[in-house]
């Protein structure tokens, strides 16, 4: 039977950054990492943005502003990022400022669809040249705590040290991992919205600033801009039904190639079920399947002036007036998300846009296309032994799967102290 001195689940920035610091640490150490997918997958793959400020990507009630700095240092050590400029910002901060929003600056870097696979492929090789086994197409089934094995779809082995990094696609896989392994956790949190894509010459600030991060009121928050040659794309979920469900998601290629001048971003909002005390995740697939019974199997798309008018888009008034550029994601069913999104969420997004667009005006044209719906699943929140994240004997959840990040590099930074936490108590 193989035997590792730590098996890593996933191969996204969460279990890279565990994989790398276990064999600086120990460079003999056998190391495994299993990916189920063909392909190493993760948030590097899709637009590959990273930020380099707390508190973007990092929950607060695991990372002290003094513990994130410290780490994401060593991630950014490590990495290497071209951090982006941001200019001429000053007048859209007194702008939102002005009507209690807040502009937050962030150290950004961005490498784009492209760069992230040429990212990954670089990591993958330098991890095979200090002696990782690389393990693609192979899921874990199931462990035994006892006797530290682990029973995968290609075989068994047996483990000294397990880190799980399921990464969000994997957040229903942690939860059954949690549930048959006995470890307490609460996914009571949810983030829901709209991706909403228009012209670059209807939202400038990103020619300043590439991915701006706003807060508005009511926990309503913009997420992951995409620039230039951004695209709208769809991710395939699979429900615990068995049932399939698409939530939509934005990339964009670097800027040498393949512009488009679009722009796309999320607006999201969080909610936390307190009183009863109700799953997230369920949540999430009943939104999600009322979206794909509206949209006959497809995410909804609307255009802001149909939205404003009440009516529904169809495909018919995608035409070349006033609606004049082609909607990226032309697999989107035209219609109306007010039919599917529930009215708490909506109406704090609309509010966030309408003061998006006294701030930045022109991203409320009528050609702009909202996309529905955007759903994040990484609210698991394990109880965990320690500030390394052991949830059980020799077994650490990281990762945005786990709830310990959001973004590639609080992943990272997970990943490695969770390898910090193993090495301290192997005397590594």
């Amino acid at each position: 039977m193989r035997s590792y001195d730590c098996a890593i689940v996933g191969s996204g920035p969460a279990g890279l950054g565990a994989a790398f610091e276990i064999l600086a640490r120990r460079p003999d150490a056998r190391v495994l990492i299993l990916e189920r997918e063909k392909v190493s997958s993760g948030g590097l793959r899709n637009d590959c943005k990273m930020n380099f400020s707390w508190p973007i990507g990092f929950p607060t009630e695991y990372w002290p502003v003094e513990v994130a700095d410290a780490y994401l240092r060593r991630v950014e050590d490590f990495l290497q990022p071209t951090i982006l400029p941001q200019r001429n910002i000053s007048t859209y901060e007194r702008r939102a400022s002005r009507i209690g929003v807040q502009l937050l600056k962030v150290r950004q870097s961005h490498l784009g669809t492209d760069g992230g696979l040429e990212l990954i492929k670089s990591l993958l090789s330098r991890l095979s040249g200090l002696g990782a086994e690389i393990s693609l197409e192979e899921e874990l089934i199931s462990i035994d705590r006892e006797r530290k094995t682990a029973r995968t779809s290609k075989g068994e082995f047996e483990w000294d040290q397990l880190v799980v990094a399921p990464g969000r696609h994997g957040f229903d896989f942690l939860r059954g991992f949690m549930r048959e392994n006995a470890i307490e956790f609460s996914d009571n949190s949810i983030d829901v919205g709209v991706r909403v894509e228009t012209r670059a010459e209807h939202y400038p600030i990103v020619k300043d600033y590439y991915d701006p991060k706003f807060l508005f009121p009511e926990r309503t928050r913009t997420f992951c801009t995409n620039s230039g040659a951004a695209h709208v794309v769809q991710e395939r979920y699979l429900a615990r039904n068995g049932e399939t469900y698409y939530s939509v998601n934005g990339h964009a290629y670097s800027a040498a190639s393949r512009a488009n001048g679009l722009v796309n971003f999320a607006v999201l909002r969080s909610v936390e079920f307190t009183q009863p005390l109700a799953s997230g995740q369920d949540y999430a697939e009943f939104l999600a399947s009322l979206a794909m019974l509206t949209g006959g199997g497809h995410p909804i798309m609307q255009r802001i002036g149909d939205f404003r008018l009440g009516k529904r888009t169809t495909r018919d008034g995608l035409n070349d007036d006033l609606y004049d550029f082609e909607p990226s994601l032309a697999s989107c069913t035209p219609g109306d998300i007010s039919l599917a999104m529930p009215a708490k969420f909506l109406r704090s997004i609309w509010k966030a846009l309408k003061q998006l667009d006294t701030i930045v005006p022109g991203v409320l044209h009528p050609a702009t296309i909202l996309y529905y719906p955007e759903i994040k699943l990484y609210a698991n929140k394990p109880r965990f032994l320690d500030a390394n994240f052991q949830a059980a004997d020799g077994i650490y959840l990281v990762g945005d799967g786990a709830g310990t990040s959001r973004g590639i590099t609080a992943a990272w930074a997970s990943g490695m102290r969770a390898a910090d936490g193993i090495a301290a108590r192997k005397g590594w």
